[in-house]
Protein backbone atom coordinates (compact mmCIF):
# COMPACT_ATOMS: atom_id res chain seq x y z
CA UNK A 1 0.00 0.00 0.00
CA UNK A 2 1.76 3.59 -1.03
CA UNK A 3 1.14 6.24 1.78
CA UNK A 4 -0.31 8.86 -0.31
CA UNK A 5 -3.77 8.47 1.50
CA UNK A 6 -4.11 9.98 4.82
CA UNK A 7 -6.76 7.66 5.74
CA UNK A 8 -4.25 4.32 5.51
CA UNK A 9 -1.86 5.84 7.93
CA UNK A 10 -2.48 5.56 11.36
CA UNK A 11 0.10 6.42 14.64
CA UNK A 12 1.26 2.50 15.46
CA UNK A 13 1.96 1.55 12.05
CA UNK A 14 4.89 0.05 10.49
CA UNK A 15 6.14 1.93 7.42
CA UNK A 16 8.77 2.96 5.24
CA UNK A 17 9.44 7.01 4.65
CA UNK A 18 12.08 8.81 2.82
CA UNK A 19 13.76 11.38 5.00
CA UNK A 20 14.71 14.63 3.38
CA UNK A 21 18.30 13.77 3.13
CA UNK A 22 17.33 10.63 1.17
CA UNK A 23 15.17 12.29 -1.46
CA UNK A 24 17.61 12.04 -4.56
CA UNK A 25 18.68 8.79 -3.42
CA UNK A 26 15.00 7.68 -2.47
CA UNK A 27 17.01 5.49 0.78
CA UNK A 28 14.22 4.32 2.98
CA UNK A 29 14.06 4.03 7.01
CA UNK A 30 11.70 1.52 8.71
CA UNK A 31 10.14 2.82 11.46
CA UNK A 32 6.69 3.25 13.69
CA UNK A 33 4.12 6.17 12.97
CA UNK A 34 3.80 8.68 15.53
CA UNK A 35 2.25 11.29 14.55
CA UNK A 36 1.22 12.42 11.13
CA UNK A 37 2.28 15.95 9.99
CA UNK A 38 0.21 16.24 7.00
CA UNK A 39 -3.29 17.78 7.15
CA UNK A 40 -4.23 17.32 3.41
CA UNK A 41 -6.45 13.80 2.63
CA UNK A 42 -3.83 12.79 -0.18
CA UNK A 43 -0.22 14.45 -1.38
CA UNK A 44 1.18 12.68 -4.37
CA UNK A 45 4.84 12.46 -2.56
CA UNK A 46 3.84 10.77 0.45
CA UNK A 47 1.82 11.78 3.52
CA UNK A 48 4.31 13.19 6.01
CA UNK A 49 4.86 11.39 9.24
CA UNK A 50 7.20 11.61 12.49
CA UNK A 51 8.48 8.12 13.81
CA UNK A 52 8.72 7.00 17.49
CA UNK A 53 12.56 7.97 17.07
CA UNK A 54 11.86 11.56 16.05
CA UNK A 55 13.06 10.73 12.23
CA UNK A 56 10.36 12.86 9.68
CA UNK A 57 9.73 11.90 6.23
CA UNK A 58 7.17 10.56 3.67
CA UNK A 59 5.58 7.47 3.79
CA UNK A 60 6.43 5.23 0.49
CA UNK A 61 5.03 2.12 1.79
CA UNK A 62 3.00 0.59 4.42
CA UNK A 63 4.35 -2.93 6.16
CA UNK A 64 1.34 -5.49 5.53
CA UNK A 65 -0.45 -7.04 8.77
CA UNK A 66 0.03 -3.47 10.57
CA UNK A 67 -3.13 -2.27 12.48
Amino acid sequence: MSGQNRSDIKPGMSVDIVLKADQRTGKTTSGIVKDILTNSSFHPHGIKVRLTDGQVGRVKSIHAGTK
